[in-house]
């Protein structure tokens, strides 16, 4: 299994964006599934997005549509957060899993960063 170190977390107003960068280890994230996921203070952990690296699917939640975007180099994986809203708060794990499909349920995933802060506040 690759090892997976989230970063580029950090506390921005309403309306700003944030680029969160997912680097793997110990191997590329080429033929795997990539997602992200949040988890707010007392709420569950919910899928934000995912990304095929076979073939370039993505997959997003319904509350990230048109204001997130992910990508990958197969090194690296990004999720860019524009038009971010307080409701996006929470810290975000980056998560993987060999495979050719897409997928937002958390049992899908066998490896997980350790995750970094998003504070989005006015």
């Amino acid at each position: 299994q690759v090892q997976l170190a989230e970063s580029g977390g950090g506390t921005v107003q309403p309306g700003d964006s944030l680029r969160l960068s997912c680097a793997a280890s110990g191997g590329t994230l080429d033929y795997h599934a990539v997602a992200w996921f949040r988890q707010a203070p007392g709420k569950e952990r919910e899928g934000v997005s995912c990304i095929s690296t076979t073939d370039g699917r993505t997959f997003y939640a319904d509350s990230v549509k048109g204001r997130f975007t992910t990508s990958t180099d197969y090194k690296t994986v990004y999720l860019q957060m524009n038009s971010l809203r307080p409701e996006d708060t929470g810290v975000y794990y980056c998560a993987s899993e060999p495979g050719r499909w897409v997928s937002l349920n958390v049992g899908d995933f066998g490896s997980w960063g350790q995750g970094t802060q998003v504070t989005v506040s006015s």
